[in-house]
């Protein structure tokens, strides 16, 4: 039997995680002395990484502080959002009727993701979303995170044995560079997290609403 995996980005895919990733991005700012950039602003950083993240809201308050300070903020980054993860984060529409049913057309899902892997999985136990994936890659899981294409191959090797098709479904160049550079298609989502217009990101499918990924995966072949 043929075996077809598709490979999902969490945040801003999956997810709408901007809120709880803002409220934790101002409080660590905030106790750095520094002043809140808010929701709109963190949304264009999402991507990289918790400690991307982070940086990021330094350069846009005034500036990365000494090392040690930005490694203060960043633990209390971290203590926050772990404390509010779900607090207002939710799955997109139609992400759990969607993932179902592609579960019930035997594709292989799992989610590969630069968001540390700890968090990942708390956040998807949180919003009764584990069930759905063989297998969780956080950005610290591997050597390497999108996007560089191993961490797409690596993410494959802890979903099973070899996949004769596989894609990607994300927001952003990462996700879109790291599908190409593993010779995988790779399906936008028109409403994630991105500096780069979504029809612009070069993906091979762009799509407005999860209902509307099953028969964007059938028409790249899987």
């Amino acid at each position: 039997m043929t075996r077809k995996a598709i490979l999902f980005d969490l945040d801003g895919t999956l997810v709408d995680t901007a809120p709880d990733l803002a409220a934790a991005t101002d409080y660590a700012l905030d106790r750095a002395g520094r002043p809140a950039i808010g929701l709109d602003a963190v949304r264009s950083m999402v991507g990289d990484g918790a400690r991307a993240l982070l940086e990021k809201g330094f350069r846009a308050s005034g500036g990365m502080p000494e090392p040690d300070l930005f490694e203060t903020a960043f633990n209390d980054f971290l203590i926050y959002y772990g404390r509010h993860l779900a607090s207002t984060s939710r799955p997109f529409p139609g992400v759990v009727s969607c993932l179902a049913a592609l579960a019930e057309r035997d594709y292989a899902l799992a989610v590969c993701t630069n968001k540390p892997e700890g968090l990942s999985r708390s956040l998807l136990d949180q919003l009764g979303l584990s069930d759905f994936f063989g297998a969780v890659v956080g950005g610290d899981s591997l050597a390497m995170r999108k996007p560089d294409p191993g961490h797409l191959h690596g993410t494959l090797e802890r979903l099973g044995p070899a996949f004769d098709w596989a894609a990607m479904v994300g927001d952003s160049a990462n996700d879109v560079n790291a599908a190409k550079a593993a010779g995988l298609p790779c399906v936008v989502v028109s409403f994630g997290y991105t500096q780069i217009a979504p029809h612009q990101l070069g993906g091979d499918r762009l799509i407005d609403h999860f209902a509307d990924l099953p028969a964007a995966i059938t028409a790249l072949g899987g």
